[in-house]
Protein backbone atom coordinates (compact mmCIF):
# COMPACT_ATOMS: atom_id res chain seq x y z
CA UNK A 1 0.00 0.00 0.00
CA UNK A 2 1.21 3.12 -0.97
CA UNK A 3 0.84 6.05 1.58
CA UNK A 4 0.52 9.37 0.58
CA UNK A 5 0.26 11.13 4.10
CA UNK A 6 2.54 14.04 5.42
CA UNK A 7 2.11 16.45 8.06
CA UNK A 8 2.15 20.30 7.19
CA UNK A 9 1.93 22.69 10.32
CA UNK A 10 1.04 20.38 12.82
CA UNK A 11 -1.63 19.06 10.60
CA UNK A 12 -1.78 15.54 9.39
CA UNK A 13 -3.09 15.60 5.85
CA UNK A 14 -3.70 12.24 4.25
CA UNK A 15 -1.30 13.76 0.92
CA UNK A 16 0.43 16.39 -0.17
CA UNK A 17 -1.93 18.00 -2.34
CA UNK A 18 -3.53 21.42 -0.88
CA UNK A 19 -5.85 24.13 -3.17
CA UNK A 20 -4.34 27.39 -2.37
CA UNK A 21 -6.44 30.73 -2.12
CA UNK A 22 -8.50 31.37 -4.94
CA UNK A 23 -11.41 32.02 -6.40
CA UNK A 24 -12.72 28.41 -6.05
CA UNK A 25 -12.11 28.01 -2.27
CA UNK A 26 -14.88 30.74 -1.42
CA UNK A 27 -17.65 28.86 -1.36
CA UNK A 28 -18.91 25.99 1.05
CA UNK A 29 -20.33 23.65 -2.18
CA UNK A 30 -16.75 24.06 -4.01
CA UNK A 31 -14.84 22.95 -0.88
CA UNK A 32 -17.00 20.08 -0.70
CA UNK A 33 -16.77 18.85 -4.22
CA UNK A 34 -12.32 19.93 -3.45
CA UNK A 35 -12.76 16.93 -0.91
CA UNK A 36 -14.74 14.76 -2.98
CA UNK A 37 -11.86 14.49 -5.07
CA UNK A 38 -9.08 13.86 -2.73
CA UNK A 39 -7.37 17.14 -2.00
CA UNK A 40 -5.70 16.96 1.90
CA UNK A 41 -6.81 20.55 2.76
CA UNK A 42 -8.13 23.49 1.88
CA UNK A 43 -6.76 27.61 2.13
CA UNK A 44 -9.88 30.05 1.62
CA UNK A 45 -10.00 32.12 -0.96
CA UNK A 46 -7.95 35.66 1.06
CA UNK A 47 -10.18 38.60 2.68
CA UNK A 48 -7.98 41.80 2.25
CA UNK A 49 -7.69 44.56 4.54
CA UNK A 50 -8.25 46.81 1.61
CA UNK A 51 -11.91 44.75 1.35
CA UNK A 52 -12.55 45.33 4.79
CA UNK A 53 -11.58 49.68 4.28
CA UNK A 54 -13.37 49.88 1.26
CA UNK A 55 -16.74 48.88 2.81
CA UNK A 56 -16.33 50.94 5.61
CA UNK A 57 -15.83 53.76 3.25
CA UNK A 58 -18.45 52.62 1.22
CA UNK A 59 -21.30 52.79 3.95
CA UNK A 60 -19.70 55.79 5.36
CA UNK A 61 -20.61 57.55 1.84
CA UNK A 62 -23.94 56.61 1.68
CA UNK A 63 -25.07 57.91 4.96
CA UNK A 64 -25.11 61.64 6.40
CA UNK A 65 -25.05 60.48 9.79
CA UNK A 66 -21.04 61.11 10.71
CA UNK A 67 -21.49 64.55 9.72
CA UNK A 68 -24.00 65.18 12.44
CA UNK A 69 -22.77 62.58 14.92
CA UNK A 70 -19.64 61.44 15.21
CA UNK A 71 -21.13 58.39 17.31
CA UNK A 72 -23.06 57.70 14.23
CA UNK A 73 -19.66 57.43 12.12
CA UNK A 74 -18.00 54.90 14.85
CA UNK A 75 -21.65 52.72 14.65
CA UNK A 76 -21.31 52.56 10.71
CA UNK A 77 -17.63 51.83 10.66
CA UNK A 78 -17.65 49.16 12.85
CA UNK A 79 -20.69 47.90 11.84
CA UNK A 80 -19.31 47.40 8.00
CA UNK A 81 -16.07 45.88 9.49
CA UNK A 82 -18.22 43.36 11.36
CA UNK A 83 -20.80 42.81 8.36
CA UNK A 84 -18.13 42.11 6.00
CA UNK A 85 -15.84 39.88 8.43
CA UNK A 86 -19.00 37.59 9.45
CA UNK A 87 -19.43 36.59 6.08
CA UNK A 88 -15.69 35.17 6.31
CA UNK A 89 -16.39 33.61 9.26
CA UNK A 90 -19.69 32.27 8.72
CA UNK A 91 -17.77 30.59 5.30
CA UNK A 92 -15.06 29.53 7.72
CA UNK A 93 -18.31 27.77 10.33
CA UNK A 94 -20.10 26.62 7.30
CA UNK A 95 -16.71 24.60 5.77
CA UNK A 96 -16.09 23.10 9.16
CA UNK A 97 -19.70 21.72 9.13
CA UNK A 98 -19.41 20.07 5.41
CA UNK A 99 -16.29 18.85 5.54
CA UNK A 100 -13.44 16.87 7.29
CA UNK A 101 -10.19 18.02 5.92
CA UNK A 102 -8.41 21.06 7.43
CA UNK A 103 -9.61 24.57 6.52
CA UNK A 104 -6.78 27.11 6.91
CA UNK A 105 -7.69 30.93 6.74
CA UNK A 106 -5.94 33.37 4.62
CA UNK A 107 -5.94 36.96 5.50
CA UNK A 108 -3.83 39.54 2.96
CA UNK A 109 -2.13 42.11 4.38
CA UNK A 110 0.43 44.84 4.41
CA UNK A 111 0.59 46.39 7.80
CA UNK A 112 0.00 45.17 11.37
CA UNK A 113 -3.19 47.48 12.00
CA UNK A 114 -6.62 46.86 13.10
CA UNK A 115 -7.70 43.72 11.40
CA UNK A 116 -5.17 41.63 13.86
CA UNK A 117 -8.15 41.91 16.30
CA UNK A 118 -10.14 40.07 14.01
CA UNK A 119 -7.75 37.02 14.31
CA UNK A 120 -9.18 35.75 17.42
CA UNK A 121 -12.35 35.76 16.05
CA UNK A 122 -11.38 33.61 13.24
CA UNK A 123 -9.88 30.95 15.00
CA UNK A 124 -12.71 31.04 17.80
CA UNK A 125 -15.05 30.75 14.11
CA UNK A 126 -13.06 27.06 14.08
CA UNK A 127 -10.19 27.62 11.54
CA UNK A 128 -7.45 24.77 11.70
CA UNK A 129 -4.92 27.27 10.60
CA UNK A 130 -4.04 30.74 9.23
CA UNK A 131 -2.09 31.82 6.26
CA UNK A 132 -0.83 35.66 6.19
CA UNK A 133 -0.23 36.45 2.53
CA UNK A 134 1.73 39.40 2.62
CA UNK A 135 3.22 40.82 -0.25
CA UNK A 136 5.20 44.52 0.25
CA UNK A 137 6.69 45.64 -2.69
CA UNK A 138 9.62 47.43 -1.99
CA UNK A 139 9.10 50.33 -4.75
CA UNK A 140 9.41 53.12 -2.30
CA UNK A 141 13.17 54.72 -2.18
CA UNK A 142 12.37 56.27 0.84
CA UNK A 143 11.91 53.00 2.37
CA UNK A 144 14.94 50.84 3.29
CA UNK A 145 15.08 46.85 3.25
CA UNK A 146 15.06 46.71 7.31
CA UNK A 147 12.08 49.17 7.12
CA UNK A 148 10.23 46.70 4.47
CA UNK A 149 11.08 43.83 6.44
CA UNK A 150 10.21 45.16 9.62
CA UNK A 151 6.37 44.96 8.81
CA UNK A 152 6.37 41.21 8.27
CA UNK A 153 7.73 40.30 11.30
CA UNK A 154 5.56 43.12 13.04
CA UNK A 155 2.74 41.31 11.45
CA UNK A 156 3.62 37.67 12.50
CA UNK A 157 4.57 38.95 16.04
CA UNK A 158 1.21 41.21 16.77
CA UNK A 159 -0.43 37.84 15.11
CA UNK A 160 0.91 35.27 17.33
CA UNK A 161 0.34 37.41 20.73
CA UNK A 162 -3.67 36.55 19.80
CA UNK A 163 -4.01 32.93 18.46
CA UNK A 164 -2.76 29.22 19.76
CA UNK A 165 -3.77 27.77 16.28
CA UNK A 166 -0.73 27.10 13.86
CA UNK A 167 0.63 30.21 11.34
CA UNK A 168 2.05 29.86 8.04
CA UNK A 169 3.09 33.04 5.86
CA UNK A 170 3.01 33.07 2.50
CA UNK A 171 5.61 35.33 1.04
CA UNK A 172 7.56 36.62 -2.06
CA UNK A 173 11.29 36.24 -3.25
CA UNK A 174 11.30 40.11 -3.49
CA UNK A 175 14.02 40.15 -0.96
CA UNK A 176 17.96 41.32 -1.49
CA UNK A 177 18.70 38.30 1.35
CA UNK A 178 15.94 36.30 0.70
CA UNK A 179 17.47 33.01 2.75
CA UNK A 180 18.08 35.02 5.60
CA UNK A 181 14.77 36.89 5.70
CA UNK A 182 13.21 33.37 5.67
CA UNK A 183 15.44 32.08 8.36
CA UNK A 184 14.50 35.12 10.13
CA UNK A 185 11.10 34.21 9.96
CA UNK A 186 10.95 30.93 10.81
CA UNK A 187 12.74 31.74 14.50
CA UNK A 188 9.57 33.83 15.24
CA UNK A 189 7.70 30.30 16.15
CA UNK A 190 5.57 30.43 13.20
CA UNK A 191 4.35 26.82 11.84
CA UNK A 192 5.13 27.41 8.18
CA UNK A 193 6.45 29.16 5.23
CA UNK A 194 5.07 29.38 1.77
CA UNK A 195 7.00 29.74 -1.05
CA UNK A 196 5.84 31.91 -2.87
CA UNK A 197 2.91 34.05 -3.39
CA UNK A 198 1.65 35.02 -6.79
CA UNK A 199 0.88 38.55 -7.17
CA UNK A 200 -0.70 41.13 -9.75
CA UNK A 201 1.64 41.27 -13.40
CA UNK A 202 0.65 44.90 -14.53
CA UNK A 203 -0.05 44.91 -18.44
CA UNK A 204 -0.38 47.99 -20.61
CA UNK A 205 -3.38 47.77 -23.19
CA UNK A 206 -1.77 50.39 -25.96
CA UNK A 207 -4.92 50.73 -28.08
CA UNK A 208 -7.53 51.94 -24.94
CA UNK A 209 -4.46 53.23 -22.92
CA UNK A 210 -5.48 50.87 -19.71
CA UNK A 211 -3.83 49.09 -17.25
CA UNK A 212 -4.67 45.67 -17.31
CA UNK A 213 -3.61 42.08 -15.70
CA UNK A 214 -1.30 39.59 -17.15
CA UNK A 215 -0.16 36.14 -16.67
CA UNK A 216 -3.15 35.52 -14.20
CA UNK A 217 -2.23 31.96 -13.95
CA UNK A 218 1.16 30.08 -13.22
CA UNK A 219 2.69 28.16 -15.99
CA UNK A 220 4.32 24.62 -15.00
CA UNK A 221 7.62 26.47 -16.34
CA UNK A 222 7.41 28.72 -13.27
CA UNK A 223 7.81 26.29 -10.51
CA UNK A 224 11.75 27.03 -10.95
CA UNK A 225 11.99 29.57 -9.01
CA UNK A 226 9.88 27.49 -5.29
CA UNK A 227 12.17 24.23 -6.31
CA UNK A 228 14.87 25.95 -6.25
CA UNK A 229 14.22 27.78 -2.99
CA UNK A 230 12.37 24.88 -1.33
CA UNK A 231 15.87 22.94 -2.13
CA UNK A 232 18.13 25.34 -0.47
CA UNK A 233 16.25 26.43 2.47
CA UNK A 234 13.58 22.87 3.68
CA UNK A 235 16.68 21.57 5.91
CA UNK A 236 17.48 24.82 7.15
CA UNK A 237 14.25 26.76 8.81
CA UNK A 238 12.71 26.17 11.73
CA UNK A 239 9.47 25.56 10.54
CA UNK A 240 7.70 23.56 7.90
CA UNK A 241 8.27 24.96 4.14
CA UNK A 242 4.89 24.36 1.38
CA UNK A 243 5.52 25.15 -2.30
CA UNK A 244 3.40 26.85 -4.29
CA UNK A 245 3.13 28.41 -8.14
CA UNK A 246 3.95 26.51 -11.29
CA UNK A 247 2.45 23.03 -9.61
CA UNK A 248 0.35 21.45 -12.41
CA UNK A 249 0.67 17.57 -12.10
CA UNK A 250 1.91 15.20 -9.61
CA UNK A 251 5.23 15.23 -11.52
CA UNK A 252 5.76 18.96 -9.88
CA UNK A 253 4.66 17.60 -6.26
CA UNK A 254 7.19 14.84 -6.56
CA UNK A 255 9.97 17.35 -7.44
CA UNK A 256 8.79 19.90 -4.64
CA UNK A 257 8.87 16.70 -2.16
CA UNK A 258 11.90 15.47 -3.47
CA UNK A 259 13.53 19.15 -3.11
CA UNK A 260 12.09 19.14 1.09
CA UNK A 261 8.54 20.25 0.90
CA UNK A 262 6.07 19.24 3.04
CA UNK A 263 3.01 19.82 1.37
CA UNK A 264 2.16 21.90 -1.92
CA UNK A 265 -0.38 24.28 -3.28
CA UNK A 266 -2.16 23.79 -6.24
CA UNK A 267 -4.92 26.19 -8.11
CA UNK A 268 -4.35 27.67 -11.65
CA UNK A 269 -4.22 24.23 -12.87
CA UNK A 270 -7.81 23.83 -11.59
CA UNK A 271 -9.04 26.58 -12.87
CA UNK A 272 -8.20 24.80 -16.59
CA UNK A 273 -8.87 21.34 -15.57
CA UNK A 274 -11.33 21.68 -12.90
CA UNK A 275 -11.17 19.32 -9.33
CA UNK A 276 -11.23 16.50 -11.50
CA UNK A 277 -7.61 17.04 -11.99
CA UNK A 278 -6.62 16.54 -8.09
CA UNK A 279 -7.02 12.28 -8.02
CA UNK A 280 -5.18 12.58 -11.62
CA UNK A 281 -2.35 14.37 -9.68
CA UNK A 282 -2.62 11.87 -6.68
CA UNK A 283 -2.38 9.00 -9.21
CA UNK A 284 0.94 10.16 -10.80
CA UNK A 285 2.71 10.57 -7.50
CA UNK A 286 1.45 6.82 -6.39
CA UNK A 287 2.71 5.49 -9.89
CA UNK A 288 6.15 7.13 -9.11
CA UNK A 289 6.46 6.08 -5.97
CA UNK A 290 5.84 2.01 -6.70
CA UNK A 291 7.99 2.51 -9.86
CA UNK A 292 10.84 3.40 -7.37
CA UNK A 293 9.53 1.37 -4.19
CA UNK A 294 8.85 3.67 -1.98
CA UNK A 295 6.21 3.04 0.24
CA UNK A 296 5.75 6.53 2.06
CA UNK A 297 6.25 10.16 1.37
CA UNK A 298 9.23 10.40 4.04
CA UNK A 299 11.50 7.69 2.20
CA UNK A 300 12.01 10.21 -0.52
CA UNK A 301 11.38 13.60 0.95
CA UNK A 302 14.28 16.17 0.85
CA UNK A 303 16.05 13.30 -1.31
CA UNK A 304 17.32 15.82 -3.52
CA UNK A 305 17.53 19.16 -1.40
CA UNK A 306 20.50 21.30 -1.44
CA UNK A 307 22.67 19.45 1.33
CA UNK A 308 21.41 16.19 -0.01
CA UNK A 309 21.79 16.70 -4.32
CA UNK A 310 24.56 15.35 -5.87
CA UNK A 311 25.22 18.80 -7.54
CA UNK A 312 24.23 20.69 -4.95
CA UNK A 313 25.61 23.83 -6.95
CA UNK A 314 23.08 23.67 -9.46
CA UNK A 315 20.74 25.51 -7.10
CA UNK A 316 23.00 27.89 -6.09
CA UNK A 317 24.45 29.09 -9.65
CA UNK A 318 22.20 31.12 -11.63
CA UNK A 319 24.49 32.06 -14.51
CA UNK A 320 25.30 28.40 -15.64
CA UNK A 321 28.02 28.40 -18.69
CA UNK A 322 26.22 27.94 -21.94
CA UNK A 323 27.92 24.50 -22.21
CA UNK A 324 25.92 22.99 -19.35
CA UNK A 325 22.32 23.99 -20.69
CA UNK A 326 23.70 22.78 -23.81
CA UNK A 327 22.88 25.91 -25.67
CA UNK A 328 25.13 27.52 -28.02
Amino acid sequence: MIDLSTKYMGLNLKNPIIVGSSGLTNSVENIIEIEKNGAAAVVLKSIFEEQIKHEINKTVKQSDLNYAYPEAFDYISNYSEEHTFDKYLNLIKDCKKAVKIPIIASINCVSSSEWISYAKKIQDAGADAIELNIFILPSDLNNSSEFNEKVYFDIVNEIKRQLTIPIAVKTSSYFSGLAKMMLKLSWTGISGLVFFNRFFSPDIDIDKFEITNSNVFSRPDEISTSLRWVAILSDKLYCDVCASTGIHDGKAVVKQLLAGAKATQVASVLYKEGFRHIPVMLKEIEDWMTKHNFKNIEEFRGKMSYKKADNSAAYMRVQFMKYFAGIE
